[in-house]
């Protein structure tokens, strides 16, 4: 699609649910350049509890560390999709993860993801999986 600078996603919020200190920095600093507002928490527990005290549609996506202590992602993203609200079940949820293979892919999409980005990820190709999912988050 273009470079990561193309990218808008002005006035949309993103929740970045990642244990290691180093990873969120760098991911929170792109996605802020691209005009996300981001939230981090650091593990699945915290994840799930920030993204069910916040306003109802207040998240525009996930994106999902897999293995991470306390909770890890897949557990988190289960109880995500099973919380009583309808944005619960539709919010895009993206793993990333060091798993690559089939079977990690295939117990992502099982636990409620709607994609599976392996590490480290490239930054092209995260902001044009999160634009496939938020329409307005075009190439300018």
């Amino acid at each position: 699609m273009g470079n990561w600078y193309e990218y808008d996603f002005s006035g949309r919020r993103i929740l970045l649910v990642e244990d290691h200190p180093i990873n969120a920095c760098v991911a929170q600093r792109m996605l802020e350049k691209v005009g996300f507002q981001v939230v981090v928490a650091p593990d699945g527990q915290m994840g799930v509890e920030q993204y069910w005290k916040s306003d109802s549609g207040y998240f525009d996506a996930i994106l999902m560390d897999i293995n991470m202590p306390v909770m890890d992602g897949l557990t988190a993203a289960k109880k995500i999709r099973s919380l009583d609200t309808e944005e619960a079940a539709t919010v895009p949820i993206i793993a990333m993860t060091t798993n690559g293979y089939e079977e990690d892919k295939l117990r992502s999409m099982q636990a409620g993801m709607n994609d599976h980005l392996v590490k480290p990820v490239d930054p092209d190709e995260l902001l044009e999986c999160l634009a496939r999912y938020l329409r307005n988050g075009q190439v300018l």
